[in-house]
């Protein structure tokens, strides 16, 4: 997973972390937990979205347009610095997520709440939230690397996720299809805390940083 986690341990993720901290009225840590079990958890479901032509156009076409370009990630300062988030950007977020987990995303911000311990609405918050900026990144990651295909964009969220990625996918796919399966919120959040707590774990490193 070294790519998210290139990400988060730049300085532009660590502005992310601390942003997202005084906004939520979390402690870093918890904070960076939350963000270690999102993050991959989206891309994972984009990942499964990309897997079907139709959704890999759709989410080419998101990414290709203006709002995730990348612009948003020159601001983080200005939208998480002040004494609110920006409507606009939590819409987008809901709207992302929306889509992303087919409809699914409050048992996605359940799961991220139980694995991290954070009440269900910091999750959800966190969630909405982060989701631009990681549409922001994926456009942007676009843009530089020329992606214009489905083979591209499987390639490129594959690539973010590392050796994580067909466990994040599975994760995603089983909220995905919550309705349609036996898993229950613990099950997923078990999943989710397993993830991030292996050696090298995101969760478990993000929260390290700001113990």
């Amino acid at each position: 997973m070294s790519g998210i986690l290139d990400l988060l341990n730049s300085s532009m993720g660590k502005e992310l972390i601390n942003g997202m901290s005084n906004q939520m009225g979390l402690n870093k840590a918890s904070t960076a937990s939350a963000l270690g079990a999102a993050l991959p958890m989206i891309l994972g479901a984009l990942g499964n979205n990309a897997s079907s032509s139709g959704g890999a156009s759709g989410l080419l076409k998101a990414l290709g347009g203006s709002n995730h370009s990348g612009g948003i990630l020159d601001n983080i300062g200005s939208i998480l610095g002040g004494s609110g988030i920006d409507d606009n950007v939590m819409k987008d977020g809901g709207n992302i997520l929306g889509h992303a987990f087919g409809g699914q995303e409050s048992n996605a911000a359940n799961a991220v709440s139980k694995s991290s311990g954070i009440d269900l609405g910091a999750a959800t918050n966190i969630m909405k939230a982060a989701a631009p900026f990681v549409m922001g990144y994926l456009g942007k990651q676009m843009l530089s690397s020329n992606v214009s295909d489905q083979g591209g964009l499987q390639s490129m969220l594959g690539g973010l996720l590392g050796d994580d990625n067909d466990a994040q996918k599975d994760i995603a796919s089983r909220i995905q299809g919550f309705d349609n399966n036996d898993d229950t919120i613990d099950d997923l959040a078990k999943l989710v805390g397993n993830m991030g707590k292996q050696s090298g774990g995101i969760t478990n490193l993000l929260s390290g940083l700001f113990n």
